[in-house]
């Protein structure tokens, strides 16, 4: 063998030996447990079980039949529906502010991504005391102003608003981080021609130069947001549990609940594969739409 040939199989060999290990963990990890999950959703098999049946697509049937798996799709969409927009445009109207601003930056930058950093299991416990329908500050402040007050986790009409609330709070440091890394990288050149070209008010310069360089990031926060919306699943364990009446189950409860209260973890998984179906399409449908609507450098 010449040496050339023997250099360039000796480089093939070190990338594999690099690459081997993660690509090794890449399929423990994740291509057999998503593999597992696909086989599991055609069994009948219940947790600790030791025997199991092929039902092939009968568990598939039995979800879309199930009105309480189609009340939990609906809510998860609107729920998703209320997040992602209002983390969208209430983090960038923050990070405009914020940007605009001469002084105490870091603290405001600080102040409002400690929700995001904070464990969500202990910010819920906080929420359900600040919700409480006697003690709670949010219903003594509306007594003190003769507004009217609520049960608001326990009503059927207002608890799915609240959770999007928290949701809409606790991903609003994310959105806002991005966005001024944005807006840092635009450069000033580009605000200086507007002045030339006769954009002077800041709604000018917003539609004309802010919100079209903002495209590739604000892309990148309407897709991970969605994502993090659709796995919602602490807020509601921790304060509602599905209630009142199933008013605010989400699909991610609804697939715990099967598989780990019910033991039906056949019927769980086959939720677990419309489920991971549902984000992979969501999210390049809005890869794809957004795509074409975004401004690239």
């Amino acid at each position: 063998m010449s040496p050339a040939k023997a250099h360039k199989l000796a480089e093939v060999i070190t990338g594999y030996a690099l690459a081997g290990p993660a690509f090794l963990l890449l399929v423990l990890l994740f291509f057999l447990p998503v593999i597992a999950v696909f086989v599991i959703a055609l069994t009948d098999w219940e947790f600790g079980a030791r025997s199991l049946n092929f039902v092939w697509f009968d568990n598939f049937q039995e979800v879309f039949a199930d009105a309480g798996f189609r009340r939990s799709l609906l809510n998860t969409i609107v729920y998703v529906l209320i997040v992602v927009p209002g983390t969208v445009v209430l983090g960038l109207l923050i990070a405009l502010l914020i940007e605009s601003g001469r002084s105490l930056r870091a603290f405001y930058r600080a102040i409002h991504f400690l929700p995001f950093m904070a464990t969500l299991a202990a910010m819920a416990i906080a929420w359900e005391a600040l919700l409480h329908p006697t003690i709670g500050l949010l219903n003594q402040t509306l007594s003190a102003l003769g507004l009217p007050t609520a049960n608001w986790l326990r009503d059927e009409n207002t608890v799915l608003p609240v959770l999007a609330i928290i949701g809409i709070w606790q991903n609003l440091g994310f959105a806002m981080v991005l966005f001024l890394a944005g807006l840092k990288a635009i450069p000033q050149d580009l605000y200086d021609a507007a002045d030339i070209d006769g954009a002077d008010l800041w709604l000018d310069r917003l539609r004309t130069v802010t919100l079209p360089m903002l495209g590739p990031v604000t892309m990148f926060v309407v897709i991970v947001v969605a994502l993090r919306a659709l796995e919602s699943f602490d807020t509601v364990q921790i304060l509602t549990r599905g209630g009142p009446g199933n008013a605010s189950e989400v699909l991610l409860y609804t697939l715990y609940r099967e598989s780990f209260e019910y033991l039906k973890t056949g019927y769980g998984a086959s939720i677990t594969v419309i489920f991971l179906i549902a984000v992979v399409g969501l999210t390049l449908i809005q890869a794809r739409i957004m795509e074409r609507r975004v401004h690239y450098q």
